[in-house]
């Protein structure tokens, strides 16, 4: 072949280079009628796609209609060709209706706005009248909103108690409100007047520090766990033991009931969580999975029913009927060392060295960060009227707002003299069932009771709020 016969292929390269840039700068464009132009041509493409295999070739179409007769009469509209409609008829045509049946953008709507003299002095500046739109791919996120935090009167220290020779540990209220029961490093259990602070009755029988209480709410019983690997089930209308729960290998460090069932859950040491039939000491379930030790457990009523902490850094949400775990939380980068469920919404928190997060049940959403106190959180309480506490291994405390994340007090317990600086740590915490009074446990052998301000309004106390940037951190 010679150069001579060669077509030139100079006007095919631009057409398709011409089409090819009209096409992909759509959402780019400088002018709008460049981007409808690349819209069109668009539905062209969508359009002419399948035109070379619309029909069947003739001699299939002779074969099937000798297997299963002739067509179905059709309408002259209904069959459409090129050999007896125009190709460029039926794909202008398509590509009209379907560019009519298209919806108005949003700036074509914001143009129609604008009044027509308007429009003529913008002509005649120069002044584009048709403003750019964006690609439809692009579509714009919803914008969290920022919960504005309610606010709360501080806390003041109300009554230091003393009387246990070690560590108080654990601390649990009576249903009624009355007294509330201690577990300290003495190996005893201590029963305290809520309202006067003084010693009713002091439990022996652990041979090493008691690290967990409960208290009945339909039963006359308080049950009671310690690194003795013992758990007990006191008589407190005789003030005896008359059971104990056989099967951990190890320390016993968390123990709860469940608010509906005669169920007793404990954890601890062995990185096991047992269910215990409460009326027969057996032993119903036991929660394998965690690696190490687990440090707190709670019990819910609706599923998941039991919650567990670990030192592996893990939060698994167990169902309870089953015995085996529904979630598995790897969120926190330390230790977790406490839980807390919410009296009144399907919530709960968790508390490490790291922060404190909430949660969402019953998949175990994450809900949010308690950024700011930066120590290791031993303990966690929440009120019905949404105040979290967190407690430290330092002796610091702080408040926050359970909605919104926003701690607005922080202080310093103050050990008892005598006591050294570094006895300054907080163990374990509860509110009473009011939610007026705050309970803490401390190194310091002594137990603190802390109340809001009676004094204290929103003038006092402002709320010192300032919203920052949302960011999703887990």
């Amino acid at each position: 072949m010679t150069a001579s016969t060669i077509p030139n292929m100079e006007p095919l390269l631009q057409r398709s280079a011409k089409r090819t840039r009209t096409m992909f700068q759509s959402g780019v464009a400088a002018s709008p009628l460049i981007e409808d132009e690349s819209q069109i041509i668009k539905l062209r493409v969508k359009i002419r796609e399948y035109d070379d295999v619309k029909e069947l070739p003739k001699a299939l179409v002779a074969q099937q209609n000798v297997q299963n007769g002739p067509p179905y009469p059709s309408t002259p509209d209904a069959t459409l060709s090129n050999d007896n409609i125009m190709e460029g008829q039926i794909s202008e045509s398509s590509v009209q209706k379907l560019v009519e049946s298209l919806p108005p953008s949003r700036a074509q709507q914001e143009a129609a706005k604008i009044p027509s003299g308007v429009i003529e002095i913008r002509q005649k500046v120069g002044i584009n009248t048709t403003p750019t739109t964006t690609s439809g791919s692009l579509i714009r996120r919803k914008v969290p909103r920022v919960t504005r935090p309610g606010w709360h009167p501080p806390w003041k220290l109300m009554r230091v108690i003393s009387g246990h020779l070690g560590w108080v540990r654990s601390v649990a209220v009576e249903p009624g409100n009355k007294w509330f029961a201690t577990g300290a490093g003495d190996r005893t259990i201590k029963i305290w007047d809520l309202a006067s602070g003084t010693l009713r009755l002091t439990l022996t029988g652990h041979i090493s520090t008691v690290r967990g209480l409960a208290v009945s709410p339909r039963h006359p019983y308080l049950f009671s766990c310690g690194e003795d690997k013992m758990v007990k089930c006191w008589d407190l209308e005789q003030n005896k033991v008359i059971r104990h729960y056989h099967g951990h290998l190890s320390g016993v460090y968390s123990l709860s009931l469940h608010p509906t069932l005669d169920v007793l859950v404990t954890a601890g040491r062995d990185a096991t969580a047992r269910v215990w039939d409460m009326r027969t000491k057996q032993c119903i379930h036991v929660l394998t999975g965690h690696n190490t030790t687990v440090a707190d457990v709670k019990c819910q009523e609706a599923n998941p029913q039991v919650l567990t902490g670990s030192m592996d850094t893990t939060i698994k949400l167990w169902d309870l009927a089953a015995g085996k775990a529904m979630t598995t939380l790897t969120h926190h980068k330390k230790s977790v060392r406490t839980l807390t469920i919410h009296p009144t919404e399907f919530t709960f928190a968790s508390g490490s060295a790291d922060n404190i997060k909430q949660w969402k049940c019953p998949e175990g959403n994450f809900i949010q960060n308690f950024e700011g106190h930066h120590a290791i959180i031993n303990a966690l309480t929440v009120s019905a009227d949404n105040v979290l506490f967190s407690g430290a291994d330092n002796g610091s405390m702080a408040f926050w707002d359970w909605k919104s994340g926003y701690k607005f007090q922080s202080m310093e317990t103050t050990v008892q003299p005598g006591s050294l600086e570094s006895e300054a740590g907080i163990f374990a915490c509860t509110f009473d069932r009011s939610g007026l009074r705050l309970i803490t446990c401390e190194a310091d052998k002594t137990i603190k009771i802390w109340k809001e301000d009676p004094n204290a309004t929103p003038e006092t106390h402002p709320i010192d709020w300032k919203p920052s940037l949302i960011r999703t951190r887990y």
